[in-house]
């Protein structure tokens, strides 16, 4: 990847998680999201856990060194539950972690599995109270009669504690898979969204949602397509968009009407005849949806593909880049062993000039949008001495095998990078392969 002097390397900054072959089920890492400011980093498991690390800058002259990530608090978000009336499990695995832009000293992010939507306050105590009246210092309340002065509490300091509660908890609106979860730029309200319907929260109130979108048909035999993902607009709060399992993106603006069924604009791209074959449905839904920082572009990525829209142009995409297209030859296999449903997520960095998605093999890709260069990187255990700088990856595709390339056939496709996260403001990014999670920074030179 370039940078303004050339060429950007990138460099293997930490790894977190077990080194272990056999990975229990509840370790593998579901969601990964920075915080506004990218001083924390949250990744959310199968298991409902909710682990948040902290940057930690060592030594601010040495720019090299420039940030570590450790561990800041660790809670159980979800347990799983039984719905009784359909005799469902409800697993605990956490879909989405979405933060809220911080107000005050605490912080709060949303938290979901398949049903439930979660506010947590995660919060620091130094301080201690000492010296009440009615209370001994160990919790035993004192007799009245042996208190002959008043005493005022002093704060004493204490040894860091950081606190996660849950403040608000949002249940019973879905009646499907929750899929996404988008906090409105006003700050004040949120989106969720399952296979058939987006709901419209006020994060102060529990109680009740609005349903905006339902595309539940009357009888569910003529059902054609699902949501796949829905987010709102960086910067306008009536703007959202939602994706479907068909390779559409519908926008709809919430002050044309209360229920938005009807979208303001349809983005889909016609198909190329040519390419057309038993898979082209499938490998068309839509996996993640993701709005530029800037709020002019949208990205969207399907089984084999980037693509970048102008919000200004409806009928195809500004820039379409290829993540593993030499996969097509392999959709058959893909298909039988299930990986043709994977749900890759994408990601923009802070200034919107390079996109990046995950892929097989633990590789991920980066796409720089001016230069039209790409690069393939791996995640791997291998690469993992500190500031050890990543060699690009070249997937050979057919004839003469060069010494450093991979071939198709030796990929390993239960290795696989459906997370990837971008620091909102610097080069670091964090990459989750199965129960791992991989912190790379660029190479300051």
């Amino acid at each position: 990847m370039a940078g303004p002097g050339g060429d950007m390397q990138w460099c293997f900054s930490q790894v977190k998680g077990a080194i272990d072959d056999d990975v229990a089920e509840a370790d593998i890492i579901s969601t990964v999201e920075f915080n506004h400011t990218g001083e924390l980093l949250a990744t959310g498991d199968k298991g409902g856990r909710v682990v948040i690390f902290q940057q930690e800058v060592e030594n601010k002259n040495l720019p090299q060194f420039r940030s570590e990530y450790n561990v800041y608090s660790t809670f159980q978000s979800h347990e799983p539950e039984f719905d009784y009336l359909k005799s469902l499990e409800i697993e605990e695995k956490i879909n989405k972690i979405r933060w809220l832009p911080q107000k005050n000293a605490a912080q709060f992010l949303l938290s979901t599995n398949d049903k439930t939507i979660k506010l947590w306050k995660i919060s620091e105590r130094d301080k201690r109270p000492e010296g009440y009246n009615l209370k001994e210092e160990d919790g035993r309340y004192r007799d009245p009669n042996t208190i002959t002065a008043l005493r005022v509490p002093i704060l004493i300091p204490m040894d860091l504690m950081v606190e996660a509660s849950p403040r608000r908890v949002f249940s019973n609106a879905h009646t499907y898979h929750i899929n996404s979860v988008s906090v409105n730029s006003d700050n004040e309200t949120y989106l969720s969204a399952d296979d058939l319907r987006i709901n419209l929260w006020n994060l102060e109130i529990t109680d009740r949602s609005f349903n905006i979108v339902d595309i539940k048909p009357a009888n569910m035999e003529e059902l054609t397509e699902v949501i796949t993902a829905a987010e709102f607009h960086p910067l306008q709060c009536n703007t959202f968009v939602y994706s479907s399992s068909k390779g559409t993106i519908r926008l709809c603006d919430m002050r044309v009407s209360a229920l938005c069924d009807k979208h303001s604009k349809l983005f889909e791209e016609p198909e190329n005849p040519s390419n057309r074959s038993f898979f082209s449905e499938i490998i068309s839904s839509i996996s993640d949806v993701k709005f530029s920082h800037n709020g002019r572009y949208m990205m969207t990525r399907d089984y084999l593909s980037v693509k970048i829209w102008d919000l200004n142009m409806e009928n195809r995409p500004v820039e379409t880049y290829q993540v593993h297209e030499y996969l097509r030859s392999k959709l058959c296999s893909l298909y039988e062993n299930d990986c043709i449903f994977d749900k890759f997520e994408c990601c923009w960095n802070g200034n919107d000039s390079v996109v990046m998605t995950g892929s097989y093999n633990n590789f991920f890709r980066m796409f720089e949008r001016g230069q039209r260069r790409d690069a393939t990187l791996e995640a791997s255990r291998e690469n993992s001495k500190p500031l050890q700088v990543l060699k690009p990856r070249k997937v050979c595709t057919g004839g003469k095998r060069k010494k450093d390339e991979i071939s198709v056939d030796s990929l390993d496709f239960n290795k696989k990078i459906l997370h990837t996260a971008w620091h909102p403001q610097d080069n670091i990014i964090a990459v989750a392969t199965t129960n791992n999670l991989y912190i790379f920074q660029d190479k300051v030179n």
